[in-house]
C-alpha cells in the first residue's frame, strides 16, 4: 500500500485559483477533479491520499471535507482557517462537526506568500497554532527557504504539535544551491516534533530539464536530516505535472529512496503519513 500524502484539487467554475498567473503555470488553469486523480493513483499503487488546501478561504475547507466523505482515496484532509480569528478553537471544532469532519487532519496557510519572515513567530499566529495543537491536529509547513529559521523557532516553542514541512521547504534546485537551506533543514529536523514531505522537487528544478541526480543531494540531505521515519512521500499532483506526470514524480521518489530497506521505504511511502495524519 502506499500513501500520497499531499495532492491538491480544484474547480475554476467554483472559484478562481488566483495564484495560477504567466505563461508557466497556464497548462494548471483548468479543472483538476478526485476523479481525474483517482485512475493514476490508483495505476501508480496509491490507496490513500491527504488533500492539501490551496487558496486561503474559509469555504475551501468543508469543501475538501464533503470530498472525503464522498471518495474513499482521500483518507486526511490539510484545510485553512485563519490562526489569528479569537474564536479560532470553536471554529477548529466546527468544522470538525461538518460532513466529512472526521477527515480533518491538519491545518495550513499560505506563509510563503507572508511578506514577514517571522510571521510564524508572531503572537496572535503562536497562539492559533497552540488552539490547533489542542485540537489534535498537525500543521503544515509551505515555506521558502529563508522562512525555515521561524519554523525552528515556532516548533521549538510549542512542542505539543507537529509540524510538517511541505516540499523540503523548497530547496533551490533550479540553482543546484544547498546553503543556506541545508543547514536551516537540519536545525528543524533537530526538532522531534517535525516530519517533512518528499514532494514538490520536480517543480523546484528546471520542469523542463531536470535528472533525478539533479534532486538526488536534496532528497538525501531531508533523509539523513529526519530520517524515513519522519519522512513522507506527496505527489503534489496537478502542481507536479508542470514537469512529470503522477507516476512519474512516484517512479522518482522510489528511486530517490532506493538505497532504503524494506521497513524504511515503508515508512516513507506509507507508515509516516499514516501516523503523523491518523490516517
Amino acid at each position: 500500500m502506499t500513501v500520497d500524502a499531499h495532492h491538491h484539487v480544484w474547480d475554476l467554475s467554483v472559484r478562481d485559483q488566483d495564484w495560477i498567473t504567466g505563461p508557466e503555470l497556464q497548462p494548471l488553469r483548468r479543472n483538476f477533479t478526485t476523479a481525474d486523480l483517482a485512475p493514476e493513483a490508483r495505476a501508480a499503487g496509491v490507496d490513500r491520499t491527504v488533500l492539501v488546501q490551496t487558496i486561503t478561504v474559509p469555504e475551501e475547507t468543508p469543501e475538501f471535507l464533503a470530498l472525503a466523505a464522498a471518495h474513499d482515496l482521500i483518507a486526511g484532509v490539510v484545510g485553512w482557517t485563519d490562526l489569528t480569528r479569537p474564536d479560532i478553537a470553536d471554529e477548529l471544532a466546527r468544522l470538525r462537526e461538518l460532513p466529512g469532519g472526521r477527515h480533518l487532519k491538519g491545518i495550513r496557510h499560505q506563509v510563503q506568500g507572508e511578506p514577514d519572515p517571522e510571521w510564524l513567530v508572531r503572537p496572535d499566529v503562536r497562539r492559533g497554532l497552540a488552539a490547533v495543537a489542542d485540537a489534535g491536529l498537525v500543521y503544515d509547513l509551505v515555506v521558502l527557504p529563508h522562512q525555515l529559521p521561524a519554523c525552528a523557532k515556532t516548533a521549538d516553542s510549542l512542542p505539543e504539535l507537529t509540524f510538517v514541512l511541505d516540499h523540503l521547504g523548497k530547496p533551490p534546485v533550479a540553482r543546484q544551491e544547498r546553503e543556506p537551506w541545508e543547514t536551516a533543514l537540519r536545525t528543524l529536523a533537530a526538532l522531534p516534533n517535525t516530519v517533512a514531505k518528499l514532494s514538490g522537487l520536480v517543480t523546484e528544478a528546471d520542469p523542463a530539464r531536470w535528472t533525478t541526480d539533479d534532486l538526488r543531494p536534496y532528497a538525501e540531505a531531508a533523509l539523513e536530516a529526519f530520517g524515513p521515519g519522519r519522512l513522507m512521500f506527496g505527489s503534489d499532483w496537478p502542481v507536479c505535472t508542470l514537469a512529470a506526470t503522477y507516476g512519474e514524480v512516484l517512479d522518482l521518489a522510489r528511486e530517490l529512496t532506493a538505497t532504503l530497506g524494506e521497513t524504511e521505504r515503508t515508512q516513507v511511502f506509507e507508515a509516516t503519513a499514516t501516523r503523523v495524519y491518523d490516517l
